[in-house]
């Protein structure tokens, strides 16, 4: 794996920390379907969604 590579994956890591700290401070507020909405982001999002949204209290069913 070449530096350019190894530069786009913290590049993409640091992308997905940020937009799921925005998706954190969103949840502190949200209604259940806005919660469904932003739950099926972060499943899109990043493969260790189960995990994520085990912290955030949002359970996968």
């Amino acid at each position: 794996m070449g530096i350019i590579e190894r530069k786009r994956e913290l590049r993409r890591r640091r992308h997905r920390r940020e937009k799921l700290r925005r998706w954190a401070r969103r949840l502190a507020k949200a209604t259940a379907s806005e919660k469904a909405l932003i739950a099926q982001k972060i499943r899109a999002l990043t493969p260790g969604y189960l995990q994520v949204l085990k912290n955030f209290g949002l359970e996968e069913r």
